[in-house]
């Protein structure tokens, strides 16, 4: 039996008998851990001689989802963190330190809905080796995972599945898909979004990720903004929701895949 299959049961075991039965439509905790190891691939670094993975991971949770791991949360998270250590291994990563995993309670998210931040944190006191990758000072993009279908007996974490949310701004036929948390939209060609309209300030607006939700944020623009034909300096944004900046209505999506 593999290590990390072994900590998997060890993950699962926390919860068997009576408490598992409170997980049936709640987060699984070996999902939990199954996606962490996945974002632990998806934000790989290449340097020179080594893949550099990140070292801090927070956990986005409902209110809900976050009270069923009452009295257990600290015992979880030295298990996921052991796991990701167990996966940095086996995959041959470079850390800057030993995985930390952190948990959050986000009011915007449902009850089985999760979300995962990562960062590459500079451990106090330590000397940057050649070739490594520099500390990110806040957490990247969180990547949203929300059940398939909401689940009333399930047994398995097999059967709980969960699909990755996607971030997509649409205007004029065209697409771009949102990877940070902060994406600045104007005319000019600094912009993450250049829009070709005079209408349009330099720098319009901000689409801002905080925790699970995002919001449009006007940066003191010249003709202003609006969503859904309201004149707002910002704004909640939830899917299908049109955000008009100028002459150019641009339409805010969450798509799963």
């Amino acid at each position: 039996m593999t290590v990390l299959r072994t900590i998997e049961q060890k993950i699962e075991s926390l919860f068997e008998g009576v408490f598992g039965r409170a997980f049936r439509t709640h987060v699984q905790p070996v999902e939990l851990a199954r996606k962490l190891a996945k974002e632990m691939d998806d934000h790989r670094v290449v340097s020179v001689s080594r893949v550099y993975v990140p070292n801090e991971y927070t956990v986005y949770l409902s209110t809900q989802d976050r009270g069923q791991f009452s009295g257990y949360e600290g015992s979880l998270l030295d298990e996921l963190q052991t796991y990701l250590t167990e996966h940095a291994r086996r995959e041959g990563y470079a850390l800057l330190s030993n995985p930390r995993v952190l948990m959050e309670t986000d009011d915007d998210l449902d009850l089985g809905e999760f979300g995962i931040a990562t960062r590459m944190a500079q451990p106090e006191r330590r000397t940057v080796e050649p070739g490594e990758p520099a500390a990110e000072a806040e957490a990247g993009q969180t990547m949203i995972y929300r059940p398939r279908q909401q689940p009333t007996q399930a047994a398995t974490p097999e059967e709980l599945g969960v699909e990755r949310e996607h971030v997509v701004l649409v205007w004029d036929g065209r697409r771009h898909e949102v990877e940070r948390r902060r994406v600045l939209i104007g005319r000019s060609k600094d912009c993450d979004i250049q829009l070709e309209d005079p209408n349009v300030s330099r720098r319009h607006a901000e689409l801002r990720q905080e925790g699970a939700s995002y919001w449009i944020v006007d940066l003191d623009s010249t003709n202003g903004i609006e969503v859904n034909g309201r004149r707002l300096k910002r704004s909640k944004l939830e899917d299908g929701d049109r955000i008009v900046l100028g002459e150019t209505e641009v339409t805010f999506r969450r798509e799963l895949s």
